[in-house]
């Protein structure tokens, strides 16, 4: 059953080997320095099986560029394996990034055999010898000349051992691994002997054994120099020496020193036996000595980054579900301040001596705010009134003068890409103080107390008529986050109410005027004014032609519902029927703006007048998207089409009553003139005299039966715009914005204010990284940028993904962190470094990019010097800790303390070495062909590893 097996199993193989199109030598040129390194490996995997038990075949191999027609000159029978010259080529020793194999080995092309992901691995002899055998037949059979090795012992000891067969010759790879280092082979001498031995070339004498040598020690201990990164004093940013200001800056940096260990290894890549002691009684191997340094960081694994801390907390928010009330709980002093607030209207109304003012619903909201905050305990509160003072002062700075803005186009880009809010805004800047406040002074629960009391102060600015500070004027920006433009409509609210306010105070003003006039009139003669009494005024106010829409307030004078006619239009309207009845006179203009150039109305030679007109309602997206989806469900019917003409025709309804107001005895026509001339077609005719005249008449468009412009035209009423219901009604859309305001949840706040936060977090990493210059820092920067904007701007954005975003800055942030604490530890920046600061600045990048950088000069140039200094200080430290923990009795009876500390080695025993031995011999004859040999030995604390490849005639053997 075995040999069954057996035999299927290695026609799995061969049949591997001649899909892949591994037969034969695929000779090349050999491979350039450091070019394992730097250059692209590819790999190769398909699963066999032998019985029941599943093995995994891997292909590695570097991909170069083939020249046609090299090596093919030399006839084939007198050119060995590609992998058998690999083993003597000097150009790629001790690669610092590769598969294991190529490092002891040094083959650019290997196939591999090793056990499935869940089987056991082959520990027995008699296994390890069967698929041995397997590979060599394979080999044989295929003409295959590229290495094989199978995989055996436990996986993490990588014990390897293999076979590459050419014509005439064989190259065995063997390996020992142990946990100790033989006390004969801890050094030079002791290798040298093993590798002779193992040879067994009968020449005498032995051709000469090439030696590499690499030493590698670790320093660990970077007291001297301290990590230069301090966490910020969060105490001193919220007291009252430092101010709000400081809310403005994210933290950034890293709270531990990202760089844990670097690795000096000295190599000696060219020695030859005798040229060099290396025993158990003395060493010429000084690393001081050494022709070639180089060195490699180790980086800490995810260190604790303040930046990223900072997002990170934050956008764990996004998953609570509790609302604000639910976790700030709702007391009975809470309950008392809700009632108050509900009540305010009604009080109103009650019958009452005390002053008006006293009673407003901005006075009950306030007086409910202080019962809040005077009866909620100490320990209640998340956030302490000083905190919390510090704050507000740096949302509302309103007492300070306004601060122009000072984006760049570049921070403005950035702000349209995230579809957060402009860096100076309020948005932004509440975005800064609830991550703050969620991270350091109480998580939620401080989150939620904080909207709190920002949603009340919002409702008082409101009824105030205070402006947001911190948001540009005009209708909301459509490419700002959500929550800012509810802000901005909020504004916009308090603007119109304030213009109406300003107006009504204008119109007050001139009805005190009025009445003095009419008092002196009335005394003499017996006026239509004084006989009106008491109305004259309102009529005086309402007349009044050519002020601006800004300064109009409503007729409704301090009736806070405008949709109802007041008296006084009604007694207007009827004043102005019976006039026109009795043809005593003709409707008076209102709501003039200016002439319109020369143009007049075409039923009379009165200039066409421009009238005031209502600006148009600012909307928010979500308002846009409820009334697009409104007019989508009228259907295509004529019904349906009609209707929503109708509601898109509001603005324009209003703008013919205020052109009918201004403009009296006007058409359609004349209309159309001024609000869209490209429906009015002017053109030359004869008349019945014969003379050209221009004649004008409206477009085809317009002569449409039904069309909306006639219909409207026809409804509209001659109404001044300050007398129409207002297109924009501010008060129900405030109230609409301050609850939308107050039933937001801390997540939901999160979610609003997480563009804000990675905006913020992005401008923090350009600015710390324009200090560093690092390429692959701001290459990195511009990805989470693209990748958080595609996510941003849209409707629904996949949070999973965001969190990949904050994982990229976090990434982002170490690099920069990495690069200070080199910076800082090679002394970068510093006026003693002089002409060598370029050359350091330049390593120091390399070290972050690179796998390994070597030292230019070695120990004598500008970085081995201050390397070198390193390993001295520390190595000082370490001693000085190990004299402390000494008893006072041995510190007593050591002499010459002080000489012992002066005695001690700059570097520390090498953490690792590691020996490469190469030779040229024949064998297993004197008159065999003359193959390359090599062993490779890794000398560690608890690690000793030989990895030999010895290759032998087989011509006559």
């Amino acid at each position: 059953m075995i040999p069954m097996l057996f035999a299927r199993f290695v026609s799995r193989v061969e049949e591997v080997l001649n899909d892949w199109k591994l037969i034969g030598n695929n000779s090349s040129k050999p491979p350039e320095k450091g070019e394992y390194t730097s250059g692209t490996w590819e790999e190769k995997t398909q699963d066999i099986n032998f019985a029941d038990f599943k093995f995994s075949v891997t292909h590695h191999c570097l991909k170069q560029e083939s020249e046609e027609g090299e090596g093919k000159e030399e006839p084939e029978e007198d050119a060995f394996p590609t992998a058998m010259q690999d083993l003597l080529c000097m150009n790629n020793d001790f690669p610092p990034r590769a598969h294991c194999l190529v490092r002891w080995y040094g083959m650019r092309e290997f196939v591999v055999i090793s056990p499935g992901a869940n089987c056991e691995a082959i520990i027995s002899e008699s296994k390890c010898n069967l698929l041995l055998s397997s590979i060599s037949i394979s080999l044989a059979n295929t003409g295959c000349q590229v290495p094989m090795f199978v995989q055996i012992q436990q996986k993490w000891r990588r014990m390897y051992h293999g076979e590459c067969q050419g014509l005439g010759v064989r190259t065995d790879f063997e390996m020992v691994h142990l946990r100790k280092v033989p006390s004969q082979y801890n050094h030079l001498s002791g290798l040298l002997d093993i590798f002779k031995s193992k040879i067994g070339c009968p020449l005498t004498p032995l051709p000469p054994i090439n030696i590499a040598i690499r030493f590698t020690y670790v320093l660990q201990d970077w007291q001297q120099y301290s990590w230069p990164q301090q966490p910020p004093d969060f105490d001193a940013l919220l007291g009252g020496e430092v101010g709000g200001v400081e809310f403005g800056k994210l933290p950034f940096g890293a709270c531990e020193d990202p760089i844990s260990e670097l690795h000096l290894a000295t190599t000696w890549p060219h020695l030859t036996e005798g040229i060099v002691v290396d025993n158990d009684v003395y060493s010429d191997l000084d690393p001081l000595q050494a022709p070639h340094w180089s060195v490699r960081v180790r980086k800490a694994d995810s260190p604790t980054c303040l930046l990223g801390d900072f997002l990170t907390e934050f956008f764990k928010l996004c998953s609570k579900k509790e609302s604000t009330e639910e976790i700030l709980g709702r007391g009975p002093v809470e309950e008392e301040g809700k009632d108050d607030i509900s009540h305010a209207l009604s009080k109103l109304t009650e019958p009452t001596a005390v002053p008006i003012p006293k009673l407003s619903v901005s006075n009950m909201v306030h007086s409910a705010r202080k019962r809040i905050r005077r009866h909620r305990r100490v320990d209640e509160s998340p956030l302490s009134n000083d905190v919390l003072n510090s704050i507000l002062l740096y949302l509302f700075p309103d007492a300070a003068v306004d601060k122009s803005s000072s984006e760049n186009s570049e921070t403005k880009n950035l702000y349209n890409q995230l579809k957060s809010a402009p860096s100076d805004s309020l948005t932004y800047r509440l975005a800064l103080c609830v991550c703050l406040v969620n991270f350091y002074h109480g998580g939620v629960r401080a989150v939620a107390h904080l909207w709190q009391e920002f949603v009340l102060e919002m409702r008082y600015r409101w009824e105030n008529n205070y402006l947001v500070y911190g948001l540009a004027s005009g209708p909301p920006d459509l490419r700002c986050c959500l929550l800012h433009q509810k802000l901005q409509m909020l504004n916009c609210c308090i603007e119109r109410k304030r213009a109406r306010d300003d107006g009504r105070k204008t119109a007050e003003g001139g009805k005190e005027r009025e009445r003095g006039r009419e008092r002196k009139v009335s005394g003499s003669t017996g006026t239509e004014n004084g006989r009106l009494g008491p109305e004259s005024a309102e009529m005086g106010r309402e007349v009044s032609p050519g002020k601006s829409w800004d300064s109009w307030s409503d007729s409704e004078g301090e009736d806070e519902f405008f949709e109802c006619l007041s008296d006084t239009e009604e007694m207007k309207e009827a004043a102005s029927t019976d006039g026109e009845k009795g043809g005593a006179k003709v409707a008076k203009p209102e709501g003039r703006l200016h002439p319109h150039g020369k143009l007049t109305l075409l039923n009379s030679q009165e200039p066409l007048y421009i009238p005031v007109t209502q600006e148009p309602a600012p909307m928010t997206e979500d308002l846009l998207e409820e009334q697009s989806e409104v007019l989508a469900k009228l259907g295509t019917s004529a019904e349906g089409a009609h209707l929503r003409a109708r509601m898109q025709s509001a603005c324009l309804l209003s703008d013919m009553e205020s052109f009918k107001a201004a403009n009296p005895g006007c058409t359609l026509e004349d209309f159309v003139r001024w609000y869209s001339p490209r429906d009015y077609v002017e053109e030359e005719v004869v008349d019945e005299n014969g003379d050209t005249v221009v004649r004008g008449d409206l477009s085809a468009r317009m002569k449409i039966p039904g069309n909306m412009w006639m219909e409207a035209w026809a409804t509209a009423k001659t109404t001044p715009a300050r007398r129409q219901r207002r297109l924009f009604d501010d008060t129900k859309e405030a109230e609409k914005v301050l609850h939308y305001l107050a039933v937001q949840k801390p997540a939901d706040l999160t979610r609003h204010l997480l563009p804000c936060i990675l905006h913020a977090a992005i401008l923090k990493e350009k600015e710390e990284e324009s200090v560093e210059d690092i390429l692959s820092a701001r290459k990195a920067i511009q990805q989470a940028t693209s990748h958080a904007s595609k996510l941003l701007r849209h409707p629904s954005p996949d949070y999973k993904k965001l969190e990949d975003v904050i994982t990229q800055l976090i990434a982002v942030e170490t690099v920069i962190a990495r690069s200070r604490s080199l910076k800082a530890k090679f002394g970068i920046g510093k006026a003693e470094q002089g002409d060598n600061a370029e050359d350091l600045e330049r390593f120091v990048s390399s070290l972050l990019e690179e796998p390994e950088v070597s030292v230019i000069g070695a120990g004598r140039g500008p970085a081995g010097s201050i390397i070198h200094k390193l390993f001295v200080s520390a190595q000082r430290v370490n001693q000085s800790n190990e004299v402390s923990f000494l008893g006072k009795r041995e510190r007593e009876t050591q002499k010459g303390g002080e000489m012992s500390c002066a005695s001690v080695p700059d570097f520390p025993p090498p953490a690792g070495r590691e020996i490469l031995l190469r030779t040229c011999v024949p064998r297993p004859a004197p008159y065999s062909k003359a193959l390359p040999q090599r062993l490779f030995c890794v000398l560690m604390r608890e690690d000793f590893r030989l990895a030999g490849a010895f290759s032998s005639d087989t011509s006559f053997f």
